[in-house]
């Protein structure tokens, strides 16, 4: 068995990638490096983890048990994950970043893994999509066959969790909890990561985007519209979606139902919806903002990069939540 080690292991995502890890057949939970948490059993701070028999050790301590062969999770905060996975790379890991340290980096697979396999499959690093690029990349790219459009507008909503595990998340449930409140209206952090990986895989457009977030612990749905100087065929649309998520076990296509929160939280699953409406193409997109949007598509990462089947113990995750 290959080992996984979290590093900056007491976050929301970091505790889901350990809950999929734990119950993972072909691979083993390592050190779990928290600072802030350095001693305490695991459970104490994630419910989800109660019986689990780990404990958050000290800094330093990833570095000081990795070996060549293992995989790290890079889990801590934006900013301080590079100096970090060079060193665990030097030591031979594998790595996959949960923060926005390499989501730029044209060294660095960039971790989207319908999208970009072959390339995780043969990488050492990988830099692992934010929530709102994953959803909105996954709602949209199947669309450059189409060539660009004219404009992109994305409403996108996302769950408490989105904000991180802070003190102030508290409080911010609390004022959320009779409110849909957008945010970041002045630039949002994942705007740029959304344009990237549009233009890169040929689907770039102006992009209008405009992040909510929404009284639920977890989940995501992404409106997002592209807009044509031409009216798209529906069913060419349809088979272009079909075509480009045949061999996904993780992206099934709901075309007679609503994509559902609900029905995506706690697994790595993603729910899409795509209609023709007129000259503008509109596609929703679910996901676990915890799951798809992080700690699963890592997971899904580190197994493809160990030549795993990708849906290795992600096949029927436990709903959580």
């Amino acid at each position: 068995m290959s080992r996984v080690h979290v590093w900056g292991a007491a976050g929301y995502a970091a505790s889901e990638a350990i809950r999929v890890l734990h119950g993972h057949p072909l691979l083993e939970v390592g050190v779990l490096e928290s600072r802030s948490h350095a001693g305490a059993r695991v459970g104490e701070h994630f419910p989800a983890l109660r019986t689990a028999p780990y404990r958050f050790a000290g800094e330093g301590a990833v570095l000081a048990a990795v070996h060549s062969g293992d995989v790290v999770l890079c889990a801590g905060a934006h900013g301080e994950a590079r100096a970090r996975a060079e060193a665990f790379l030097q030591a031979g890991a594998r790595v996959v970043d949960l923060s926005a340290d390499f989501r730029f980096d044209d060294a660095v697979t960039y971790g989207l893994a319908e999208w970009n396999a072959a390339a995780i499959a043969g990488a050492r690093l990988v830099a692992n999509p934010g929530c709102y690029p994953t959803a909105t990349l996954l709602a949209l790219l199947p669309l450059a066959r189409f060539g660009a459009p004219l404009q992109i507008v994305v409403d996108a909503k996302s769950g408490i969790t989105g904000a991180g595990r802070t003190p102030s998340v508290g409080a911010l449930f609390a004022e959320v909890a009779n409110d849909v409140r957008a945010y970041g209206l002045d630039g949002h952090r994942h705007q740029p990561e959304i344009e990237r990986g549009l233009a890169a895989f040929g689907a770039g457009a102006p992009l209008a985007f405009t992040p909510h977030v929404v009284p639920l612990a977890r989940g995501m749905l992404v409106d997002a519209y592209a807009v044509y100087d031409r009216e798209l065929d529906a069913d060419a649309v349809r088979a272009a979606f079909a075509q480009s998520y045949a061999g996904s076990p993780f992206v099934r296509m709901v075309d007679d139902l609503a994509p559902s929160v609900a029905a995506v939280i706690g697994t790595n699953d993603a729910e899409l919806r795509a209609d023709v409406l007129g000259r503008t193409v509109r596609v929703l997109c679910a996901i676990d903002n915890l799951g798809k949007g992080a700690a699963g598509q890592a997971v899904q990462n580190v197994n493809l990069m160990l030549g795993l089947p990708e849906h290795t113990g992600l096949g029927v995750a436990e709903r959580v939540g």
